[in-house]
Formats: C-alpha cells, sequence, structure tokens
C-alpha cells in the first residue's frame, strides 16, 4: 500500500489522481485517464474516472469542508473509510463498495464505480416521496449485522480508534455547535456528546443518511465511511431515523411513509441486537434523536432542504421538549412527530 510522506502541495488534485493511480499500477503506461467530477458530498473531492481497464470512483479527502461554517477535520479519515470497507465488506459484501485501492499519502480511496442507472439514490427517492419500508428494514439488518459482527472486539477497536477525529467531524459540529447556540439546553447537549464518546461497543459508520445509501439490485450500498469508529452503535441508528423524521418537511405528502420506513428499519435493526439489551440501545437513540434534530438546524451542518423559517422553528420547538423531557423509546418521538406534523 503506498504511503508517500511529501505530496507537493501546489500539484492540483487532478495530477493527485493520476499519479496516485498510476503508482497503484491502475493505469497502463502513458495512459490520460478521465476524470468526471461527481457531486454529493462536502467532505471529500469525488471522480468518475474511466480507464482502459473500466470505470473507478476515486475520493480525495478535504482538510476543510464545503460548509458556511469554518470546520475543518483530519485527513487520515480517508484511510479508515477504506479500513471501514474492509471490515464491513467481509461481513455484508453485497452492501459496501467494492474496493481497489487505496493511496494513503495522497488520502484517496479507490473503489469501483456503480453505475447510476443500476444503483439509485435514497435521497432521491426520498425526496420524491418513494418511501419503500422494506428498503428501509433492510438498512436497519445490515447495521445491525455490521454492528453484531464487530461488537467488543478488541482488535476491531484497536483498529478503529479514532475518538478525536470522531469528535472533530461528528461530536463537536453537531452536538457541541448546537450547544453554543441553545444555552437551555446546552447542558444536556454536551452530556450527549460525552456519553456518546464513552461508549464504545461496535464498528461505527458515523454517517449513514440517504445521501450515502445506494438502492441497488441486491439492496442497500452504504457509502462514504470517513466517520468510521468503534463506539456507539445508537449513533448510527439515530443519524438515519434523524434523516427519515426531517423528510417529513421536505416531501410532505409522503409523510406517512417516512414514519413507516423509520418503524421498519427500528425494528429490523433490534432483531439483530445481541450484544446488549435492546432497550439500553433504544434508550441511547431516544436520548440522542432530538439533539441530532437539532443539530440538523443550528448545527455546523444543517440540512439544506429545510429553509422555511416556520419548519425550522417547529423542529426547535419540537427537540428542545425532548431534550428537556427525554422519553425511552425512539417510536414515541416518531408518534410525537406524526401529531406534531399533522
Amino acid at each position: 500500500m503506498p504511503d508517500r510522506d511529501h505530496v507537493d502541495p501546489a500539484s492540483s488534485s487532478e495530477d493527485d489522481v493520476q499519479a496516485g493511480l498510476t503508482g497503484l499500477d491502475l493505469l497502463r503506461p502513458g495512459e490520460r485517464p478521465v476524470l468526471e467530477p461527481l457531486g454529493g458530498g462536502v467532505s471529500s473531492e469525488i471522480w468518475k474516472v474511466s480507464t482502459a481497464a473500466g470505470a473507478l470512483c476515486v475520493k480525495r479527502a478535504l482538510a476543510r469542508l464545503k460548509v458556511a461554517a469554518v470546520w475543518e477535520a483530519p485527513l487520515e479519515r480517508s484511510h479508515f473509510e477504506a479500513e471501514w470497507m474492509r471490515v464491513a465488506g467481509a461481513i455484508r459484501p453485497d452492501n459496501v463498495p467494492e474496493l481497489i485501492a487505496e493511496d494513503v499519502g495522497r488520502h484517496l480511496v479507490v473503489m469501483r464505480f456503480l453505475p447510476p442507472e443500476k444503483f439509485g439514490l435514497w435521497k432521491t427517492m426520498l425526496r420524491d416521496g418513494h418511501a419503500d419500508a422494506g428498503f428501509a428494514a433492510e438498512v436497519g439488518r445490515v447495521l445491525s449485522a455490521i454492528h453484531s459482527a464487530t461488537a467488543d472486539d478488541p482488535a476491531i477497536a484497536a483498529r478503529f480508534a479514532t475518538d478525536a477525529a470522531f469528535h472533530a467531524i461528528r461530536l463537536e459540529p453537531y452536538l457541541e455547535a448546537t450547544a453554543r447556540r441553545h444555552e437551555e439546553v446546552a447542558e444536556r447537549l454536551f452530556d450527549l456528546s460525552a456519553t456518546t464518546a464513552a461508549t464504545r461497543r461496535c464498528l461505527v459508520h458515523g454517517d449513514v443518511s440517504p445521501k450515502n445509501m445506494l438502492v441497488g439490485p441486491k439492496g442497500p450500498v452504504i457509502l462514504d465511511a470517513e466517520c468510521a469508529w468503534f463506539g456507539d452503535p445508537a449513533f448510527d441508528l439515530t443519524f438515519v431515523l434523524n434523516h427519515l423524521l426531517l423528510k417529513c418537511l421536505w416531501t410532505p405528502s409522503a409523510s406517512a411513509g417516512f414514519l413507516r420506513c423509520f418503524a421498519a428499519l427500528s425494528e429490523a435493526y433490534v432483531t439483530g441486537v445481541m450484544w446488549e439489551p435492546v432497550a439500553a440501545v433504544e434508550a441511547r437513540v431516544a436520548a440522542l434523536l432530538p439533539g441530532l434534530m437539532l443539530a440538523r438546524i443550528d448545527g455546523k451542518s444543517p440540512v439544506e432542504y429545510i429553509t422555511a423559517e416556520a419548519d425550522k422553528d417547529l423542529v426547535r420547538r419540537f427537540a428542545i421538549r425532548l431534550l428537556k423531557h427525554p422519553v425511552a423509546r425512539p417510536a414515541e418521538i416518531a408518534e410525537r412527530w406524526r401529531k406534531e406534523i399533522a
């Protein structure tokens, strides 16, 4: 595996991709591949690279994320994304991108390109009102399978000891940045951050979002594991459930379907929880969920699709009430949300 300590900072991204692929023996001598920038991310540059041997997807991590707030993250996270693909791919190969190679020094991750005509984006389908509870349930099963297979494994814990990075790219910009904007629940949000940081049970993806989920011929394919961490599995479940609640304000006509997806995903996930009591996981999810709801309005990475101030205020009121008066199960939050948006 190449590991170059001295990459020319003046070189262009395209030059780095060319040099990286050459060093990884993925190009023929003298070959100049066609690079097509792909959208969809704030933390990396992503390309479709057409080579003589076939199409590849190449990611290059950015030191400063493409958001309005100043948000910096360690470049080494690209290596842990590759590591997550190695581990999770061995557990659920149909549900993880195929890792081709990695250039650690250039922070490049090379995967097999998945054509959009066969692999649709779950976020796009949700935006268009296609709420498939069966697919959501499969997401829950995939997550719990990865969590279960890595639970309490000291070798995995050592391999993904990324506590500082997870704090920098998840806990600080979401929970702690939001705490600084909401004094009345600041202590609660800091406590949630500390509890999450201290809970180390399974291999966590850290960004289980519909924008990072492809709908493939063999079920979901989970992308973008830059936040990979050995920590609290409740974070992954909460992260995706939060999106299903907020999507109700993006496509209100499909809100009943989104809530069915919420229930299906939750129920499928807990059937695979073997490493601790289900009630313990659900309690942490129910505690964390309003914090992440509020964070996607007032943290460093607000969702782009909730733009009306009335909708933002609705989320704020709902989340703050639950932060002040927590409940024990995520299903209760979903039911309260159903009534709130009715």
